[in-house]
């Protein structure tokens, strides 16, 4: 990356011209050209990453507004920063993926969720479903145990690898992310009902993570219809607190 170039081209110039225009001894050249490419690569990396987030608050007020196409095209134009510094181009194509995938234009979506950041674990969690849906359960649980991985504390991430491989006809292996999970997030309510209720032989209840659950498109539409109508009518009977 640019970033990395640069900043390793100023400490080798620095180094030369020290160790022999100079005359400096080699290991105080090399300390000093050290240092120069500590500080140019640090200098250089927030300069990218403020601009990367100045387009991300950006494309985030593009998307509360409803603008969805403008915030979509202000992350594409800041990908030019994806070749100055590391993990940019993932981060952005994550960010890319999900919204394509929140809109449920799941073809757009999956070639920017592949190229999702490792740590971004609900567009990689995005992208899981996705291979289950195109039956690829081998890259689906890859993608899984990448996610896994890197957010190991994520309660919803361990309860969708489970369902979802629950989906695909494999209630053993389920039981066992789940049991994994629980190691993870010793006395987490959610990791063990599910895993007690697949134990014995019932479907895994996942309304209790609400949106966050319902982002991932697994359940039927009339589902969440039946949910919101649900929601609606507990609003409209609760009373009005007097002062």
């Amino acid at each position: 990356m640019y970033n990395l170039l640069i900043s390793l081209g100023a400490a080798a110039v620095i180094f030369v011209v020290l160790m022999f225009a100079v005359g400096l001894n080699w290991w105080v050249s090399l300390l000093v050209a050290f240092s120069l490419f500590t500080v140019c690569y640090l200098l250089l990396m927030r300069y990218v990453l403020k601009k990367v987030g100045a387009a991300m608050e950006g494309a985030g007020k593009d998307l509360q507004g409803q603008r969805i196409e403008k915030a979509i095209k202000t992350l594409q134009q800041a990908l030019r920063y994806s070749v100055w510094q590391f993990s940019v181009r993932g981060q952005i194509h994550s960010q890319i993926g999900m919204i394509y995938y929140l809109k449920r234009d799941f073809s757009n979506a999956f070639p920017h969720l592949e190229k999702s950041f490792a740590k971004n674990w609900i567009a990689m969690g995005m992208l899981a479903v996705t291979y289950m849906k195109r039956n690829k359960k081998e890259k689906m649980t890859a993608t899984f145990e990448k996610a896994v991985q890197w957010s190991p504390k994520e309660s919803l991430l361990w309860n969708l690898y489970a369902y979802c491989l629950e989906e695909t006809g494999s209630s053993d292996a389920a039981k066992k992310v789940l049991e994994r999970g629980l190691k993870k997030l010793p006395g987490e309510e959610r990791i063990a009902h599910n895993l007690q209720a697949l134990q014995e032989g019932k479907r895994m209840k996942m309304k209790s993570f609400g949106d966050m659950w319902l982002q991932f498109h697994l359940e039927k539409q009339s589902v969440i219809m039946k949910q919101q109508a649900a929601a609606m009518g507990a609003m409209g009977r609760r009373k009005v607190i007097r002062k």
